[in-house]
């Protein structure tokens, strides 16, 4: 019997270590998805804005402004536009429904039909959730928006705005 006891005695500081290995290692993992974590929504493209809700107006009814043009959330109608190429401006009400839908809405500020060809050329590839259109208030030449995310520029980058599309096409954003 104290043969035993004596035995436990010299295992305990055995044990103890291999608890603190454990431990560290579990500190050390978690620490490491953290941080895979935090890189993946650092690298998510375009900039992070304000979520304005959901909420359906009808057309025409009166709401709060966007907090971005174009918009990225807030006040929209009760139906969407249809997904595609369209030759005339999506009303800003009926695109926020796109994108709470999963939408990507991809808009343009110039007469320029070059550019709107590249840009009907990188919208013709998927089938759905992305909407190409004119949008001839905004201060850039190019916006990109998805629910709560924009990303704005001048020049055509078809490596840029698939990347944006890819991250966001699909993702439904109701409550």
């Amino acid at each position: 019997m104290a043969k035993r006891q004596a035995d436990r005695g010299t295992n305990r500081p055995r044990r103890q270590r291999r608890w603190a290995v454990v431990v560290a290692a579990l500190v050390v993992i978690g620490a490491g998805v953290g941080y895979f974590a935090y890189r993946a929504a650092a690298d998510l493209p375009g900039m992070k804005t304000a979520d304005q809700g959901n909420r359906h107006v009808q057309n025409g009814e009166s709401h709060e402004a966007y907090n971005t043009e174009p918009p990225t959330s807030g006040p929209h109608l009760p139906y969407i536009a249809p997904w595609g190429v369209h030759a005339r401006p999506v009303q800003p009400e009926l695109q926020v429904h796109n994108l709470e839908d999963g939408g990507v809405v991809v808009q343009y500020n110039c007469e320029c039909p070059e550019l709107a060809e590249q840009l009907k050329k990188v919208v013709q590839g998927y089938d759905k959730y992305v909407i190409l259109a004119p949008y001839p208030s905004m201060k850039t030449r190019i916006a990109l928006t998805a629910w709560t995310r924009i990303d704005t520029f001048d020049d055509f980058d078809e490596r840029r705005i698939r990347r944006f599309i890819n991250a966001y096409r699909g993702i439904d954003h109701h409550r």
